[in-house]
């Protein structure tokens, strides 16, 4: 082989080399998501999405599944307006040239009440829509009650990591 080949044949190699170690690590990671995604499965709280779970429901109780549920959110909306305006108001009085953190905090409160308020309102709402189906029905919508949602918080699993691992970090530090 001349030295040309040669060096041909390395370039071949080395590239190779890289897509097959490419691959591989593609692989692997991939793997490590399929079984975070499975674990996350098997984990309580909502599997797919209610309406996916309403849409499969006889037609007439479905139309009035939907109707009680969307009649309720809509009860249910103007405490979750509020909620965010006062969230709002309170990031811009934090962003402002004068900081006061009484105001601030009686906002976030508020925001908080509205919040609760409004989760209140949907889950009676439920409640009352859930005890007027059958006993299959109400088992197959019995998620609905669950705060969240399993697919959502398996796919962002670092998101809801960090934080723990920060506050874990915080008190070592503070210690010494």
């Amino acid at each position: 082989m001349t030295s040309r080949s040669m060096k041909i044949a390395l370039a071949v190699s080395v590239a190779l080399n890289v897509f097959a170690a490419a691959a591989v690590g593609a692989v692997w990671v991939a793997r490590d998501k399929i079984e975070h995604r499975i674990a996350e499965a098997h984990k309580s709280g909502r599997s797919e999405p209610v309406w996916d779970v309403i849409e499969r429901m006889d037609p007439t109780v479905r139309d009035q599944v939907k109707a009680q549920l969307r009649a309720a959110a809509m009860q249910a909306r103007p405490d979750f307006d509020e909620a965010r305006a006062a969230r709002r108001e309170a990031i811009a009085l934090t962003g402002a040239e004068t900081f006061d953190p009484v105001a601030v905090a009686a906002l976030l409160e508020r925001s908080r009440a509205s919040e609760a308020r409004g989760r209140s309102r949907l889950e009676t709402g439920a409640v009352e829509t859930l005890s007027r189906l059958s006993p299959a029905d109400r088992k197959a919508l019995a998620p609905i009650l669950s705060r969240h949602k399993a697919k959502r918080d398996a796919r962002k699993p670092e998101k809801a990591e960090k934080p723990v691992a920060a506050a874990a970090a915080a008190p070592a530090v503070a210690a010494r």
